[in-house]
């Protein structure tokens, strides 16, 4: 089995499912709520890419491309660098109010560096446990595997959102 092959497969799905959800949206839409105090598109595709930025630069021992390549910066969002959604108010995600281009491009760069460390991984580096503090301990193989799951979930829940505005 092609086990890179494999997992930048799923990462790839990732990033085509956000390029597609976010094709042709303008600011009105990505803002959208729902309700008062649902997720909006723009927060959930920065959430799932600062997700993956944060949780693959813990496993690669890296900086994130967050704050490495200035993205941070480029967003300019009112929280720590090292914030990535979670445990965030409705009020926070109120404030994740940028266009369809930043997002995409922030995706994309993580991807790139997804897919760059993903490339290095032998078979038996996936058999390596980061994280002990789980009953079983966590393996390398689980957690690229959680990003995928809760990246797909996201994605998910926002495209369900740009079907509910183009129905309005």
């Amino acid at each position: 089995m092609d086990h890179r092959g494999v997992l930048i497969d799923a990462y790839d799905r990732i990033k085509e499912t956000v390029h597609t959800t976010l094709d042709g949206l303008n600011r009105e839409a990505l803002t959208y709520r729902i309700d008062p105090e649902a997720n909006t598109i723009a927060w959930l595709v920065w959430h799932l890419a600062r997700v993956q930025d944060d949780h693959v630069a813990g496993v690669a021992g890296s900086e994130q491309v967050y704050t490495a390549d200035g993205w941070n910066a480029r967003f300019a969002l009112p929280f720590d660098d090292d914030a990535i959604g979670y445990g965030q108010s409705t009020e926070d995600v109120g404030k994740v109010d940028v266009d369809a281009e930043l997002l995409a491009g922030y995706v994309d760069a993580v991807h790139a560096r997804t897919v760059e460390y993903l490339d290095t991984l032998t078979a038996e580096d996936l058999d390596r446990v980061i994280d002990e503090n789980w009953d079983p301990p966590v393996t390398l193989a689980v957690r690229l595997v959680s990003v995928v799951s809760d990246d797909l979930q996201h994605i998910g829940q926002a495209a369900f959102i740009r079907g509910v505005v183009e129905r309005r």
